[in-house]
């Protein structure tokens, strides 16, 4: 740019408009997207299962894992992924919702005591699809707190705490899509208290996961998806530091990231894989999970 000829003082010009360059660029006029969330893929679907009470040392690496393991190499490994805190319970919170909700234990809560905003209402409120997939959940919708013939918790399943999230978008894992294409774009598949290594051994998780998923990870790796493996604390240990795995395509097979991630690390990159522009709780000052797309 040039200053017209005729201009007595050319550089009281270009102080001016250095003047409105740096006003407008204060207000937003000229500010860009977000470089965070334009660095990430887009997938078509997200599915997320939340593992229980295990510590990074535990599963990466062990012999017990074969299966979480050859995710790993094939995907992503977050080598400095944590838990928000203990029990189980305000963890799930966290990872939802962008905080605890006020819940400290196990006990069970009130069904719809909260209409925070989360994830499940993002999505809602974006006209995006959602739902959870939770193994023993007696049928669609249903609120029990336990179910000890089929090993159900309702503390692992915190959507059934915000009256923003309708209980019919809680299916029993029984309901998972056989045709992946069906899937909404962000699904979370919670297994029981014993194939989510809470109750029984890693070995048994590693496989649940394997048979239940296995299919739907290698689908993802060329449909434009996305596996997510995580827990929901340590076993009280390890500083809370968990297995967080990704695969699928788009991510960088045998790509890792030493960057310290949560939950709230988390539930941002899941917002903004969805392409949502709202962020629950603590989620909206959290960092995306990146270095690790292709």
């Amino acid at each position: 740019m040039s200053v017209p000829a005729g201009i007595r003082h050319p550089r009281l010009v270009w102080a001016v408009l250095a003047v409105v360059v740096a006003l407008a660029a204060s207000f937003g006029v000229w500010r860009a997207a977000p470089a965070r969330a334009a660095s990430l893929p887009a997938p078509d679907h997200v599915v997320v299962v939340v593992l229980e009470n295990h510590a990074y040392s535990q599963v990466i690496g062990s012999s017990s894992a074969p299966y979480i393991n050859s995710l790993k190499t094939g995907g992503a490994n977050l080598t400095a992924s944590y838990g928000i805190t203990h029990p189980s319970q305000p963890n799930y919170m966290a990872l939802f919702s962008g905080g605890t909700q006020g819940i400290t234990g196990d006990s069970c809560y009130t069904v719809g005591f909260s209409s925070a905003a989360n994830l499940g209402s993002e999505l809602i409120a974006a006209g995006k699809t959602w739902a959870s997939y939770n193994e023993g959940l007696p049928s669609t919708g249903s609120t029990v707190c336990t179910n000890s013939s089929t090993k159900y918790a309702r503390k692992h399943n915190p959507w059934f705490g915000f009256s923003n999230v309708p209980t019919s978008t809680a299916y029993p894992f029984t309901s998972f899509p056989t045709n992946y294409a069906n899937l909404p774009k962000v699904s979370f598949v919670v297994p029981n208290l014993c194939n989510d290594m809470h109750d029984c051994s890693v070995s048994t998780g590693d496989t649940w996961v394997q048979n239940n998923l296995g299919a739907y990870a290698t689908w993802a790796s060329t449909n434009n998806s996305l596996l997510i493996v995580t827990f929901d604390e340590d076993n009280l240990l390890s500083g809370n530091r968990i297995p967080t795995v990704i695969y699928g395509q788009h991510v960088t097979a045998g790509s890792s990231s030493s960057t310290t991630y949560n939950h709230y690390n988390m539930l941002r990159t899941l917002e903004d894989l969805a392409g949502l522009t709202t962020h629950a709780g603590s989620a909206a000052s959290a960092s995306d999970i990146t270095g690790i797309w292709s």
